[in-house]
């Protein structure tokens, strides 16, 4: 394992650029998702997704597999009518037809629409409504919460459904071969969805210079290497896992994971064993429940794991020291939104000393504050808003929330609306929530 670079060095001589170079296109004139996540890997015969069910299916697809799908996906989208910037809606759960889709999708240069399919129908009503998205792919299983949509997209549907566009069908017949659409930088390849609790949920468009922000993340924070085996369980249908379970890793020409069942510490750790994972991530509350599971869970994780990551709320420094003590790796903790992906990180791959509560440093490439509500930074251990600076910021992405563009600024920052404290070694904790959007 190459030494890592010291945390402030490079953060202070970080370079933007080298981030842009490693895209296949050019985000000022030519530029393609897809492209980005699988055909610029394609070649080798890597493996780019390994999946597995509770029911106990399992398999991989190759990036070549991938590219052949998405092209189905693209020509089956456009004989439908979508055209470049349409939105097209995915309520399907952790199976190989979701990648694929999301991959034609960006063939085809519209922007994916993420439906968590735990969503009621109003959710997924709303969200739809919003987006105005022209198409939405379901299965059997979750076909039913469509059914009392007013005024719908064309509905397709794994495996057939009466008055659908039979998708599975529909797919077969389709060419393997679809030119990639280029767009730009700017344009939205992502239709995000932030988590409402007295408000409702606001749009948000991830444009593509997006990329090189999880491109970012999927290095410095995570520290994903060729050797791993890298395995993010966060449910596509929601910012972490689309950002950094799909795109993400395939983004670097990374294999990724899907697992299609419940969360439980038995089928984590035997999937862990199965694929000789080694680079994990999950949410504080998974965590938790291995350690409730006792000492006799480690073993699998203890064999497998060189570093685990949590995001979604602060991570307790017990469970570090516990996964510390009984696994031997490091555990952190770090912090994001759905509207400007990771942005504060105890990182992998860079070295500095963590402060366990914290979480962490910025990123590279973000500028961050704490502020008052006026705007104006606090003193060092006061408690304020955390904030990005948007000029000093190079990857950051947000352009505002949909429809309200201009409702989301502070002057040259973008507030979180979280509450936390810088502390005297430069790191930031996070102390709550102070608007109606819960962090993802």
């Amino acid at each position: 394992m190459p030494d890592r670079p010291d945390y402030r060095a490079f953060y202070d001589s970080f370079d933007v650029n080298t981030l842009s170079e490693s895209l296949h296109g050019d985000l000022a004139t030519a530029v393609n998702a897809c492209v980005e996540c699988c055909d610029r890997h394609v070649g080798q015969n890597r493996v780019a997704l390994n999946w597995d069910t509770a029911s106990g299916d399992s398999g991989s697809c190759t990036f070549e597999e991938l590219q052949d799908r998405s092209a189905k996906v693209a020509n089956l989208l456009v004989a439908h009518g979508v055209q470049p910037g349409d939105r097209v809606a995915g309520l399907l759960p952790r199976i190989p037809e979701l990648l694929a889709l999301i991959l034609g999708v960006w063939r085809a240069g519209a922007v994916y629409q993420p439906l968590f399919t735990a969503f009621g129908p109003k959710a997924i009503e709303h969200r739809l409504a919003q987006s105005k998205a022209v198409v939405v792919v379901s299965d059997l299983a979750n076909r039913p919460k469509l059914n009392d949509i007013e005024d719908p997209p064309v509905i397709m549907c794994l495996g057939g459904h009466a008055g659908d566009v039979d998708f599975t069908t529909a797919l077969e017949a389709q060419p393997d071969r679809f030119p990639p659409v280029m767009r730009k930088g700017d344009d939205a390849f992502l239709m995000m969805f932030t988590s409402g609790t007295t408000g409702l949920p606001k749009g948000v468009q991830i444009p593509l210079r997006g990329l090189m922000a999880f491109d970012a993340y999927m290095r410095f924070a995570l520290d994903v290497q060729p050797e791993d085996v890298f395995w993010n369980i966060a449910d596509p249908g929601w910012a972490y896992g689309l950002y950094y379970a799909v795109a993400g890793p395939l983004l670097i020409g990374h294999q990724t994971i899907l697992y299609d069942g419940p969360f439980t510490v038995e089928s984590t750790a035997a999937l862990i064993q199965k694929l000789g994972v080694t680079n994990f991530a999950a949410a504080p509350t998974a965590y938790r429940m291995i350690i409730a599971e006792g000492a006799g869970v480690a073993k699998p994780l203890a064999d497998n794991l060189r570093v685990a990551s949590s995001a979604g709320e602060p991570l307790n420094p017990e469970v570090m020291r516990w996964f510390s003590e009984h696994v031997g790796c490091d555990l952190l903790d770090q912090y994001g939104q759905t509207e400007c992906g990771m942005v504060l990180a105890n990182h992998h791959g860079l070295r500095h000393d963590v402060r366990a509560g914290s979480a962490g440093l910025p990123m590279p490439g973000f500028r961050l504050e704490v502020l008052d509500e006026q705007g104006s930074l606090v003193a060092q251990g006061a408690q304020g808003i955390l904030a990005v600076h948007r000029a000093d910021s190079p990857l950051f992405f947000f352009d505002g929330y949909l429809g309200a563009e201009d409702q989301a600024w502070l002057g040259d920052y973008y507030l979180t609306g979280d509450t936390v404290e810088r502390n005297e070694d430069g790191t930031i904790s996070f102390v709550g929530r102070s608007d109606d959007v819960i962090t993802s």
